[in-house]
């Protein structure tokens, strides 16, 4: 009889979000495997594609957080990131967390915020057979913080990096229309909030001519009302084009007309535009925080610091030096190749049958 694995997949509620994104990829990849497994996911089933091998889905509602899902027959749940607010109590056999990060206790959080995401952290890793990092940095910073969980004496901690699916087109459309055709742009992607640190990239662009443009969610915040600010005090308004929740074909679009991404984050436990970037051939410059210098290798170009003019020095440099490498966009897309939806779902699998042997 085939072990019955459930997957949290809840987070697909946010389908425009980064591990919405992971978990469509860990769907696409168990689906493309062989495997004597009997798979369910848990979430909401408008938002789960269909699959060649029928995985059932338990539909989620909101109110399971009080009337919890029985689980009793699986053999192995699998929660996809540590703040989720299911599944806390052990029903089955085997249970893995995936850990995405804990900024929360680098962020400058208030001790409500750090005491509330601990104790949800707590929840889910607490009676956790296995904890996955999608980074090393992840790994290590848990590890040194590990003293605030309170975890099964034999807990496994592994590492399985976060796996993309890369689009197959090579053709893409946008219905924006920002007059770009003939400029040279800066992308980034992210969220409007402090440890993005997408402010300084305003800076280093009063020193060179190129335009910004900016994918990023509808969310409001104070950072966004201050980097608005900062536009217009830059008198950058026509040079900085702010886009919202853009359509996956629209992001590939920019990603593959852009001159270059800069992604200058403050804390990231992975980092997948960045990747998506490389993917495209396109020269990519990142902070040296977190996991960035991981996951970025040593075909990245790094900021050591935010002063604009060394930014602006580091930048141009960078381009110049990609543009002297005709190899080098075929060495970036190499690199993003690692970091498959294949390979991720593949090494969760493995895992799962170790657990259960």
């Amino acid at each position: 009889m085939k072990n019955k694995i459930l997957i949290d997949v809840e987070r697909l509620k946010y389908p425009k979000s980064g591990i919405a994104n992971v978990c469509l990829s860990l769907i696409k990849g168990l689906d493309g495997l062989k495997s004597d497994l009997n798979y369910t996911f848990y979430g909401p089933a408008k938002n789960i594609p269909a699959t060649k091998s029928r995985f059932q889905i338990i539909n989620w509602k909101f109110w399971q957080k009080k009337l919890p899902v029985n689980t009793s027959e699986f053999d192995l749940i699998h929660t996809t990131h540590q703040l989720s607010e299911y599944f806390h109590a052990k029903k089955s056999k085997k249970k893995v967390v995936t850990l995405h990060d804990l900024n929360f206790l680098h962020d400058k959080s208030s001790d409500k915020k750090v005491k509330k995401f601990t104790n949800l952290v707590q929840k889910n890793v607490g009676n956790a057979d296995a904890i996955v990092c999608i980074s090393e940095f992840v790994k290590d910073d848990f590890i040194k913080n590990k003293h605030l969980f309170q975890l099964q004496d034999d807990v496994e901690i592994d590492v399985i990096y976060n796996g993309l699916v890369f689009p197959e087109n090579e053709v893409f459309s946008s219905v924006k229309n920002l007059n770009l055709a003939e400029k040279k742009y800066i992308l980034t992607i992210g969220v409007l909030y402090p440890k993005k640190n997408q402010n300084v990239l305003l800076d280093m662009m009063a020193h060179n001519d190129r335009d910004l443009v900016l994918i990023t969610s509808a969310a409001k915040s104070d950072y966004k009302e201050s980097f608005l600010a900062k536009i217009k005090d830059l008198k950058l308004e026509n040079r900085v084009h702010i886009l919202e929740n853009v359509t996956n074909e629209e992001k590939y679009f920019f990603l593959k007309n852009c001159e270059a991404y800069c992604h200058p984050s403050l804390a990231e436990g992975f980092g997948i535009p960045p990747v998506e970037a490389m993917y495209f051939g396109k020269p990519v410059f990142l902070s040296r925080f977190t996991s960035l210098p991981e996951i970025g290798g040593n075909l990245a170009f790094y900021f050591d610091n935010f002063d604009a003019e060394k930014m602006n020095e580091v930048y141009l440099k960078g381009i110049q030096q990609y543009e002297n490498d005709a190899k080098m966009p075929q060495k970036l897309c190499e690199h993003a190749l690692k970091f498959s939806y294949k390979s991720m779902a593949e090494s969760y699998q493995n895992l799962y049958k170790k657990l259960l042997s």
